[in-house]
């Protein structure tokens, strides 16, 4: 069973200035070849730490892929980082510098001098050609371990993964054709803690393997599968799923792709349900998740900037059903209490108003998802009731 670990090497990261897609590319094409991944490491452009850093995981791991530092910079180090892990120096190649010269010449371009640097790859090093950029990517081979160092430009790194870096590790380790398949369960209105005591047994499991995600108003539960093929996994996983459905029942409101407001338009859509949405402090956010996936006409919203008592509140979705003509009205209003979000949920369904007063205690940044999460719910358990 091969381990991995990614590193990837840009303070920009660390300063979150940019993204990271690269690891979550890496991570899916890895887990499509059965390759076991542990470890997900951020590192500034620093040589000594990178170097550091590298070390570790090489101990930990059998295949470490970094990503980023390959550029013509003097703060691109990951070059002479590596070549520090196996105390090697770094070695001009010209095929490579000729690779760089012919790539500018394709955009009629001249590269500088600087660029010079990225022809230069540790001596113990094989290089890998980089068709669709100008930095060169390299491995390194010692033993059962491997190094593989990958440019940070997505583009790049994604070619380089499917055109030689998952045939390279097949190969190499023998992978015959296992893969790691995920399948995602979604809850809402139980806490991780909640489920966890419902099915906690069941995350002690090894193949499938059971895991929870706790997110603002919802938890996620993965189950993951390793095995020769997704029929296999697929089939491997099934009496585990069954297993999680009949025990969080309604608590569940869709898997892998679905979203809250795609399962709760479909409610919506399916009973022909005309919806009418007061919101306040949220900036029109539940009516514009749930806007996309329901016919014009059959959804209205209004993004008001008062915050209405909850007596108001209810005179008010009396009349919008009036003057909407709604089957069912909500009324949001999200705003701070002592410095507390303080959400206020009001539903008026078959003539009867539904209200719930809350504190979120989470970060302060998360209190529109768990509002609006938690507003969505709302909908959906009227039609399960």
């Amino acid at each position: 069973m091969a381990v991995c670990e990614i590193v990837t090497i840009g303070t920009e990261l660390l300063l979150g200035e940019i993204h990271d897609t690269n690891s979550r590319f890496i991570a899916r094409s890895l887990r499509d070849i059965g390759v076991d991944l542990y470890r997900l490491t951020t590192v500034g452009d620093n040589q000594q730490r990178i170097t550091a850093t590298l070390l570790e995981a090489l101990i930990r791991s059998d295949i470490v892929i970094t990503t980023g530092g390959l550029g013509p910079t003097v703060d691109d180090p990951t070059r002479q980082a590596v070549a520090n892990v196996f105390n090697v120096s770094l070695v001009y190649k010209e095929e490579l510098w000729q690779e760089i010269v012919d790539r500018f010449a394709h955009y009629n371009r001249t590269p500088t001098e600087n660029n010079r640097r990225q022809a230069y790859i540790p001596g113990n090093s094989i290089a890998i050609s980089n068709p669709v950029g100008t930095a060169p990517a390299f491995y390194v081979e010692l033993g059962g371990k491997t190094l593989i160092s990958l440019p940070g430009v997505p583009r790049e790194m994604e070619y380089l993964m499917n055109n030689f870096v998952v045939n390279y590790l097949k190969q190499r380790y023998d992978l015959r054709d296992e893969i790691i398949l995920p399948w995602v369960i979604h809850t809402v209105s139980k806490g991780e803690s909640a489920i966890d005591e419902i099915i906690g047994e069941m995350e002690s499991l090894s193949n499938p393997t059971v895991g929870l995600l706790a997110k603002p108003g919802q938890t996620d539960i993965r189950v993951t599968a390793k095995a020769q093929s997704a029929a296999e996994a697929e089939t491997m996983m099934e009496p585990v799923l069954q297993e999680i459905r009949e025990k969080l029942k309604d608590f569940i409101y869709g898997e892998n792709e679905t979203t809250l407001e795609q399962a709760v338009a479909e409610l919506l859509n399916q009973s022909h349900t005309r919806l009418s949405i007061i919101e306040s402090g949220t900036n029109g956010e539940i009516f514009g998740k749930l806007k996309t996936h329901i016919p014009e006409g059959q959804i209205t919203g209004d993004n008001v900037d008062i915050v209405f008592s909850g007596e108001t509140l209810n005179l008010l979705l009396h009349e919008y059903q009036a003057q909407k003509n709604a089957d069912m009205v909500l009324g949001v209003i999200l705003s701070s209490e002592n410095s507390d979000p303080h959400v206020r949920i009001a539903l008026l369904s078959n003539g009867q108003v539904t209200e719930v007063n809350r504190l979120y205690g989470g970060p302060s940044g998360d209190a529109l998802t768990w509002a609006t999460n938690y507003a969505l719910d709302m909908i959906r358990w009227t039609f399960i009731k």
